[in-house]
This record gives structure tokens, sequence and C-alpha cells, in this order.
């Protein structure tokens, strides 16, 4: 009987998710109420606080559910044993931008985050847990490039700090890009070439590399 009312907890759980990311969708975040996706859940709104502090708490395990299954893939990228670290950094990226182009429910997160989240005071806490997150993905991105150095994927000169937020700030505009003018930043089927050249820039490109002068 336990397992079975843990059970129906998490689908109820679940479902108050999938109303949320349709509300939020459809309304925008800060137009969005809880009444608004109990009514979608077919749940009262107590159902929503026995899971969810509030509205900031609920959108952001509704976005978690699209970023955890990556976990396993970032730490490949910055393990010492790893034998291509710079591939899995690419098998990363490739990934991201392919699932967000082709799975219905990432596209939708993202499209949220990107052009229906206003982050007034109500939504303070979720700008924290975004930087934050946003700060330890720049950790986790230059740990891996170091990573590559260290096995000569890439040159020894890198100015890694800076690829890191060249790398970051072209996967970020992809997908916002994408959920702006899907019809022209489609990558489903080339995100493998447009990540491509986005390490060949870490490669070659003379303006990542380590400034002697800086070191005087």
């Amino acid at each position: 009987m336990a397992r079975r009312t843990k059970e129906e907890a998490l689908e109820t759980r679940n479902r108050i998710l999938d109303a949320a990311e349709h509300v939020f969708f459809e309304k925008g975040v800060s137009r969005s109420s809880l009444a608004d996706i109990a009514q979608t859940a077919g749940v009262t709104r107590g159902a929503i606080y026995w899971h969810f502090e509030n509205k900031g708490d609920l959108f952001t395990a509704m976005f978690d559910r699209v970023i955890l299954p990556l976990d396993e893939m970032k730490a490949a990228t910055v393990d010492p044993d790893e034998p291509d670290p710079l591939g899995r950094i690419k098998d990363l990226c490739v990934l991201c931008l392919r699932d967000t182009a082709t799975d219905a429910r990432r596209r939708r997160v993202f499209e949220i985050l990107f052009l229906k989240c206003e982050f007034v005071e109500e939504m303070g806490p979720v700008m924290a847990r975004h930087q934050g997150n946003m700060r330890e993905g720049l950790v986790r991105i230059e740990e891996g490039l170091r990573n590559a150095i260290s096995k000569g994927q890439l040159p020894a000169d890198l100015d890694a700090p800076r690829a890191t937020r060249v790398l970051h700030s072209f996967i970020t505009g992809a997908l916002r890009d994408m959920a702006i003018l899907p019809d022209v930043f489609d990558v489903a089927h080339n995100a493998d070439r447009h990540v491509e050249a986005m390490l060949d820039a870490l490669r070659y490109s003379p303006a990542l590399r380590i400034d002697p002068a800086a070191k005087e």
C-alpha cells in the first residue's frame, strides 16, 4: 500500500509539472497562477503546495527535468581517466542542440525560459538558481577544456576562461535563436557541424590564445 501511495504521489507530481509546462508556455510565467496550473492538472492548489513551495519552486523543478539527464555526460568531460574529453564535450553540445531541436518538451521549456519568463520579484530565487547553474556550468566547461588541453586535444596556450565563455555563449545563443526563429536555426540535422565549427575556433583562433604580455 505504501509503495502504491508513493507511486501515486509521483504521478501527481509529474502531472502538475506537465500542466505547469503547458500553462507557462501558453500564458507566460508571470501571468500564470497556481490556480491555472491546478485546474489544468486536475488537482487542488493544496496538492501543488504539497509538492512545491511556490511557483518559483515549481518552475525550477520543471526546468530540472530537461537538464538533469545531461549530468552524467558532463562528469565524463572532466574525468581525468577519460581518453577523449574533447569528444565528450562535443557530444554534450550536440546532444543539447539536437535534443532541443527534436524533443518537444525540451524545446518548450527552453522557449519558456528565453521568451516567456520575466524574472520579477516572485521569481528572484529562480534567477538566483539560474545564475548559480550558469556559474557551475562555466566551471565544468573550463574543467573539461583544461582536461582536453592536458590530453593534447587543444593548444597548450588556449585561454581556457575566455574559450569557456565563448563556447557557453555559442550554445545558449543557439538555443535562444532556435526559440525565436526555429525555421532558420533548426540544427536537428547538422548540430555536429555547428559544434565542430565552434571547436575549430578553440583549436585555431589566435584571439583565444593566452596573451604573453598579460603574464609579464
